[in-house]
């Protein structure tokens, strides 16, 4: 079992711990859309990356009262 030789005290305790913190998002404005995105993701609202169409997004679905 581990027992410490001297006590740690609370400054050198909380400088140990002082690169835990969080860092908040850096969101970029897309250049296509303008809506806020991730830097050097696709654009989650219209599917670009790097001024050209990554993924191909659908406006809207039309579903058949039958079908549904």
């Amino acid at each position: 079992m581990a027992v410490q030789q001297n006590k740690v005290s609370k400054s050198r305790r909380n400088n140990r711990r002082a690169h835990d913190s969080l860092v908040a998002a850096n969101p970029n404005e897309c250049p296509s859309c303008g809506e806020l995105k991730r830097p050097h993701h696709v654009c989650p609202s219209c599917g670009h990356y790097a001024d050209r169409e990554v993924i191909a997004m659908v406006d809207e679905v039309d579903l058949d009262e039958d079908a549904a």
